[in-house]
This record gives C-alpha cells, sequence and structure tokens, in this order.
C-alpha cells in the first residue's frame, strides 16, 4: 500500500518537532513545550509508524526506546584509531607548565616567542564512544575498544536523548564524532534509590553504571539508564568544506550540529593559561554536576597538532592533567600477595572498609615491594588510602603513632621495651600460584614470576600473546574465546590449544551461552553453528609449522620482541641450542644486552617453563626453519670476548685478553686456583676471586664451556655470504606505493639489515613513503639518507624473500 503525501509530510514534521524539542530538553536546558505535548507528538508519530512501518527513518525518535535484544556485539574497525592521551600525574602548576615546555621544544619555538594558544577542557570519567554520522544521519555507534577495534552499540547509544540521530544544518557528508558517555551524579542517585527501593542492588559509581548500560545487549535496559553525553572531538572525515583551523572551532561546530559540547572550556594562552583554568577548575570540581578526574590541554590550532604528531600511541600535542587525590584514614587488616596477568607480582593491603572518593575501599594496591618496605606499612598500621587518579586506591603513608606494640620479652614492668607488634612485610621467593621462582631484575622495582608459560594467572594474558598476528597467527582465537577456554577449563597452557577437537569447542561454546544466560540466534531455531569452530581447528593446525623468531616471540619472554628474537634466531638456528644457552653466550650477540640475556636465561632455567615448552613440542609444534647456527658465532665465541661479558669487575677487555691467555676456556677458570694465579694485576685477581666464590658461578662456567664447544661443532664449514645490507640498520615511515610494511621490513632483513623503530645517527637509511612524518623530519635534520621505494628496491638489487 502506498502511503499518502500528507501521511508522509505529517511523519516528517512530527520527526523534525520532536528533534528540536528533544534537543531543547535535553542538551540545551531550554523547553520551550511542556512535557505533555511532547509526549502526545510522539505517540502520534508511534501510531503512524505501527500503521505504516515504511515510515519508519534510521534517525526517528521511536528508536530511543531500545530495540530488540542482540545475541552479541558486532566488532568495527576504527577507520581512525582512538587512541589515548598521555596522564600528566602532577598534579600541581609544574605539570601543565611541563606540558607546555614540552610542545615548545618540539615546535622548536624557544622561550622568547608568542605564547602557544591551546583548547583546555574537562576529563570526564566516563566511557568513549565514536558517533559516526553519513549526510548528517546517525548510522553507527562503537565503543573505544582497543583503540583499533571497538563494539557496535548503535542500538543502545540511540537511547541516549542528548545524542542527535539527524544532526543540525549543513553537516559533512561524513563525519565521526568522538566523545564521552557519562552519567549525571543526580541520575545516578535516583536510580540507585529506584534499584534498593525495588529490592536489586546499588550500583557502585556513576562510571561503572554508564559502561554497564552502553554495553547492555538489550538496549531496552539501556533506554531505561539515565545516560549523558559531551562531544570532545572528531575521527574520520570527509566533504567538510568549511572544516574549522582550530579545536576550539571545532567545538564550537559541533555545538552547532545539535551535539552537546560542556560548556566549561577556555582557549589558554601558553603554561601561564593552563595552570589558571587547571586551578579554576579544581574550584568548581564539587560543585559539577557530573564527576571528573582532571582536565585536558590540546594545542588549538591543527595544523601544529599535525606538526606535532604522535609519540609511540599518543599524541604530543595533548595531556590529561590529573588532580588531587582524596584521602581518608583506615587500618591494614592483612597484606596479600597478587599476581598480575603479565607476572607482576603486586602485594595488596587488605582493609577495614573506608568510604574514599565516592566509593567504599577494602584494597589498596602497595605497588612493589621497595614501597612497601619504604612506607613500612604493616598489618594492623592505620593508614592514609587515597583514590591515585581517583580510580586506583593506594596506601600513601601510615601513622605510625597508631601502630600496634607490644613489650619486648623480659622489659621491666615499670618501663617496658616496646616493639612493633607485626615483622615488616618481605615478598615471597615463589609465586603464589604457580610455585615458579620470583625474579627481580636489577635496577627494576617489580617482581615477577617467571612462569609465564605455567603460570595460571598469566594464562589468558600468555596465550592472548601466543595466539597474536606477529607471533603464531592463530586466525580465529580471540579474545572471548581464550577467556571461555580458560575459565572453563579446556586450555591450562598454551599446547592445549593444539589439543583441542571440534566437541570440545562446540561444548566450550554451550557452556559459555548458558552461564551468560545466552540463546544463539542458531540454537533458537534449533541449528548449531560449527563454522566457526572449524575454521579455528583449522587456524591452530596451520600455525604447527611457525617460524623459529615467530615462536620465540610467541613465548613471552620478558624483554623479548621481534627484533631480538630473529636475532636469537638467525644466530642459533635451533630452539633446542636457544634453550640450553647461559647468559654469557647470549649478551655476546648483536643487540642483546645484559639485561635481555640474563631474561631469556632465566625463563628458560625455570622447569615448569621447559615443561610447558616440552608439552607444546609434544603436541607437534616444530619450527619451520631450523638451520645451522651462524658462522658469525666463530668470532663471538672467541674465549676473551666472553670473558669481558661474565661482570667481573676490573676485568676489562684488555684484562679478558690476559686471562683467555692464562686460562684459554671457560672449563680452565671455574677450575682455577685464583690465589696461584700470576700475571694479572692484584685488584684484579682479587675481583676474580670474589666473583667464583659467589654460588652458582663455576657451574655457570662449566655449562658455558660445554655450550661453546657444541656451537663451534654445529658451525657449517662454508662462511656464509652477507647480504647487501648486512649491518646496516633502515627505519621505515609512511605508506609505501605496493609493499605493506611487514613486506618492506621482510625484504631488508632478508638482505641482512635490520629494521629499527626510530631515527637517529647511527641510522644508515630512511625508507619513506607517503604521510612519513616526523621521522622523516628528523632524517633531514640529522643528515640521514632518505629512500623511497624504488631507491630500496634499488638498493636490494634482485633480493627476494
Amino acid at each position: 500500500m502506498t502511503v499518502s503525501d500528507p501521511i508522509t509530510a505529517r511523519a516528517a514534521e512530527l520527526r523534525a518537532l520532536l528533534h528540536r524539542y528533544g534537543h531543547e530538553y535535553y542538551v540545551l536546558d531550554a523547553p520551550t513545550v511542556p512535557d505533555a505535548e511532547y509526549d502526545r507528538l510522539f505517540r502520534e508519530l508511534e501510531a503512524l509508524e505501527a500503521a505504516h512501518p515504511e515510515l519508519k527513518t534510521v534517525d526517528s525518535p521511536t528508536l530511543r526506546v531500545g530495540g530488540k535484544p542482540l545475541p552479541q556485539f558486532q566488532p568495527v574497525q576504527h577507520a581512525v584509531p582512538m587512541l589515548s592521551i598521555r596522564t600528566e600525574t602532577d598534579v600541581t602548576a609544574a605539570g601543565a607548565l611541563a606540558f607546555d615546555a614540552s610542545v615548545r621544544k618540539e615546535l622548536a619555538l624557544g622561550d622568547a616567542g608568542a605564547p602557544v594558544q591551546y583548547i583546555a577542557e574537562l576529563k570526564f570519567d566516563g566511557l568513549a564512544i565514536s558517533l559516526r554520522y553519513e549526510q548528517g544521519v546517525l548510522i553507527r555507534a562503537a565503543t573505544r575498544g582497543d583503540g583499533v577495534t571497538g563494539e557496535d552499540v548503535t542500538q543502545n547509544i540511540r537511547t541516549i536523548r542528548q545524542i542527535p540521530l539527524r544532526l543540525h544544518g549543513e553537516a559533512p557528508p561524513l563525519l565521526e564524532v568522538r566523545g564521552e558517555v557519562y552519567m549525571r551524579r543526580d541520575d545516578f542517585d535516583a536510580m540507585n534509590e529506584k534499584q534498593l527501593a525495588a529490592g536489586n542492588k546499588a550500583f557502585v559509581n556513576p562510571r561503572n553504571a554508564a559502561a554497564g548500560a552502553v554495553r547492555q545487549l538489550d538496549s531496552t535496559i539501556t533506554a531505561t539508564r539515565p545516560l549523558s553525553f559531551f562531544a570532545y572531538g572528531v575521527g574520520e572525515l570527509a566533504g567538510w568544506i568549511s572544516e574549522p583551523q582550530t579545536h576550539s572551532g571545532l567545538l564550537d561546530a559541533l555545538d552547532g550540529f545539535g551535539l552537546p559540547v560542556c560548556a566549561e572550556r577556555a582557549q589558554a594562552q601558553g603554561g601561564a593559561g593552563l595552570v589558571t583554568f587547571h586551578d579554576r577548575v579544581a574550584g568548581l570540581r564539587a560543585d559539577l554536576p557530573f564527576d571528573i578526574d582532571g582536565v585536558v590541554y590540546k594545542v588549538d590550532a591543527l595544523a601544529l597538532q599535525r606538526e606535532l604528531g604522535f609519540r609511540s600511541r599518543e599524541p604530543r600535542w595533548a595531556v590529561a592533567h590529573k588532580f588531587p587525590a582524596q584521602e581518608a584514614l583506615t587500618t591494614v587488616e592483612a597484606i596479600d600477595v597478587q599476581v598480575g596477568r603479565t607476572g607482576a607480582i603486586t602485594p595488596v593491603a587488605r582493609l577495614a572498609p573506608v568510604f574514599v572518593g565516592g566509593v567504599t575501599v577494602t584494597n589498596a594496591t602497595l605497588h612493589n615491594e621497595d614501597e612497601v618496605r619504604r612506607k613500612d606499612v604493616r598489618v594492623g598500621d592505620t593508614v592514609i588510602v587515597r583514590r591515585a587518579g581517583d580510580v586506583i586506591p593506594e596506601v600513601v603513608g601510615v601513622v605510625l603513632e597508631r601502630r600496634p606494640m607490644v613489650a619486648e620479652p623480659g622489659a621491666d614492668l615499670f618501663s617496658p621495651a616496646q616493639r612493633p607488634q607485626y615483622a615488616p612485610f618481605a615478598l615471597p621467593a615463589a609465586c603464589p600460584v604457580c610455585g615458579s621462582h620470583v625474579v627481580r631484575e636489577e635496577g627494576e622495582t617489580i617482581a615477577r614470576c617467571s612462569g609465564g608459560l605455567f603460570c595460571s594467572a598469566q594464562r589468558k594474558e600468555a596465550i592472548r600473546h601466543f595466539a597474536g598476528r606477529r607471533m603464531m597467527d592463530i586466525e580465529g582465537l580471540g579474545e572471548r574465546y581464550i577467556d571461555n577456554l580458560v575459565e572453563l577449563e579446556y586450555v591450562h597452557g598454551v599446547a592445549d590449544l593444539y589439543r583441542l577437537t571440534l566437541d570440545d569447542l562446540l561444548e566450550m561454546k554451550r557452556r559459555a551461552d548458558e552461564r551468560d544466560g545466552v540463546v544463539a540466534e542458531t540454537v533458537k531455531v534449533g541449528q548449531i553453528a560449527s563454522k566457526w569452530a572449524e575454521n579455528l581447528i583449522e587456524g591452530i593446525a596451520a600455525s604447527k609449522r611457525p617460524l623459529l623468531a615467530r615462536l620465540l616471540f610467541a613465548l613471552g619472554i620478558r624483554h623479548v620482541g621481534e627484533s631480538t628474537a630473529k636475532t636469537l634466531a638467525d644466530w642459533f638456528g635451533d630452539l633446542a641450542l636457544i634453550r640450553k644457552a647461559p647468559a654469557p653466550l647470549l649478551r655476546v650477540l648483536p643487540d642483546v644486552g645484559a639485561t635481555v640475556a640474563d631474561s631469556i636465561a632465566d625463563f628458560f632455567a625455570e622447569p615448569k617453563n621447559q615443561q610447558a615448552l616440552d608439552a607444546l613440542l609434544a603436541a607437534g609444534v616444530e619450527p619451520a626453519d631450523t638451520h645451522a647456527p651462524s658462522t658469525g658465532w666463530r668470532e663471538k665465541l672467541d674465549v676473551a670476548e666472553l670473558y669481558a661479558v661474565l661482570g667481573i669487575a676490573k676485568l676489562t677487555p684488555l684484562r679478558s685478553r690476559q686471562l683467555a691467555e692464562l686460562l684459554p676456556t671457560p672449563a680452565a677458570l671455574a677450575a682455577a686456583d685464583i690465589a696461584g694465579l700470576n700475571g694479572l694485576p692484584a685488584d684484579v685477581l682479587a675481583s676474580l676471586q670474589a666473583w667464583l666464590a659467589v654460588d652458582g658461578h663455576r657451574g655457570m662456567l662449566n655449562e658455558l664451556d660445554a655450550q661453546r664447544i657444541a656451537l663451534l661443532a654445529s658451525l657449517p664449514a662454508q662462511a656464509e655470504v652477507a647480504g647487501v645490507l648486512a649491518g646496516k640498520t633502515l627505519v621505515l615511515t609512511g605508506t609505501l606505493p605496493t609493499l605493506s610494511r611487514d613486506e618492506a621490513q621482510a625484504l631488508i632483513e632478508a638482505a641482512g639489515g635490520k629494521v629499527s623503530g626510530s631515527v637517529s645517527k647511527k641510522t644508515d637509511y630512511v625508507v619513506a613513503g607517503e604521510a612519513a612524518g616526523s621521522k622523516l623530519v628528523k632524517a633531514e635534520s640529522l643528515g640521514v639518507a632518505v629512500l623511497d621505494e624504488a631507491g630500496l628496491r634499488a638498493l636490494l638489487g634482485e633480493v627476494e624473500v
């Protein structure tokens, strides 16, 4: 049936009126019609759409009541990554001034130049959201996720009445708006009153309530939650003819399109202007109707933002400046140790419950062993607790006059000597979760469990890393499946992945759905979807023959990234040799310093890691490119060079050569009587004697000698032909015409070169493509040779991967 023109026109008129009245009410807080009139028009539009479903558009106000529950959120790839910004934790004026100084330095403005103009905004305590408008209509909303991939939450975001479903005025054809979903404190309190009145559990804080509402699979539930929104930036853009040239202009434009933009923002001149804004907002903070945890400073000119670029995954042109946290007093009931997902051992104070910063706190981090000892936190102490950054509770200090004390044994009755009732904290020598030995690197404050492949506390993280694209590249093994496989105990270590069956995966999915109260659409119609499981089994099987470098990277050895893994693979050629290599043997390799070498040796020294690795090999995983060790070992295995990396005080390269003449093998040094050794200065001999007296050093020398002999015996007789880029360091930047970054890196490494992530005086070439950015600028300033893709190919000649 064709809808008559009057009905179509009336529906359009109603949509326009409801958009206008909603904006006046929810964004401007200046309604021009009574609620009853809005409700009457809303019911009229609902009735028209019910009678004529074809009239319902994607921007209809009736969509705000929610839609059909979703089985799960769909992933969304952000066209422009939603990157985080650096946090300045110095809450004084110095934090703002430091940011201004860094910007001026990057822009080479000097001290006497004009002040930089900034835009200063509030840092909202909510959930980051991306809104995609096409031709002015909201077509998709997504969470930040990991910054690259988020989740499609469009149905839920449409229920937030502050967010326009259709933009006002002449919006660009494509506009991706970035902003924050949050919950006002008064709305949060009212919601909790309703929860408690209904006999339900109250929500902990506004931020968690807002985040939970956005991630509801049933948008009708989200529609009942009082969510709000502020826009603070943009992502992908196209066709914006009058695009502003400043960030402040951008915010004004978003405001003009009908998007809510916080009025508490200001242009600030130089560091002094930032300090003024920070101080002013700190004074307003308690009176704001919503929670903030600081302010954000951004360079206002978009051209300068582009010039400043990014440092790693953070913009140089923006920073979040925190406020001082809130504090309270409570007592320590116990000190436990937690093992983090990366193996970090963290002491945690269990506290008598105390209300701090809007929440009840029962646990507080003590950070690390040094921090506990510095503050001397003990069981029974009265402590000052602060919510650091208004999020993570921490113990600031101890009120010593309240420490529980007991009389010393045998003390005089009238003047008893006192001592603390509880002993100082001591970090355990073994992991409380898996029993692996705890290691703490020199110069590090964090102690770690060494059982990375074995420890259940690290299991999910170990598997995520192992399966990653640049590691074992197990296609289809996403985070959700890893969580379920571990939580439902189908996988206890990486080797178990290779024993999974199709039935295991289907059963795991069924149990996970039952646990989560989810009924898949296929199950509703009597079918069981199995293609995903078949693909995952194939993906796991396809990863059984990795390159040795990828396998080493996948093991998650601390400090071992792609470059170090490739160095190990190229030089040793065989996993069995790497597993037995003592630290000094590793230290002589290029780009493997003492810290990295010790970390590798320590990883393989843990029996539980060896056990996990044996299980992995037994499951059929085998490097596809095992080869003889590099002939470069002949030079590296020179005894004098090995002596020089032992870390013995006074043993300089010259003294190492002299020692090698006296004791030509590490085994000879292990067996030597240093007191009877002639030919070296007395202080060197004393240092040698002290080093050999350390438990385990003589045994390590014997092991080093055995591995040295084994390596020499396995070297190929014929010397290898060096690649055309042997010994050269190259940096890739920008987008090349035909080569991906991985392809270009593979070509360079196949020719013997090394690819670095940063430009320095030691860089031989920078290969620059389109949108090369700051690396190209730095190369030109240092006089480093710059190549395009054609120049790289010419340099490589006929080299192929």
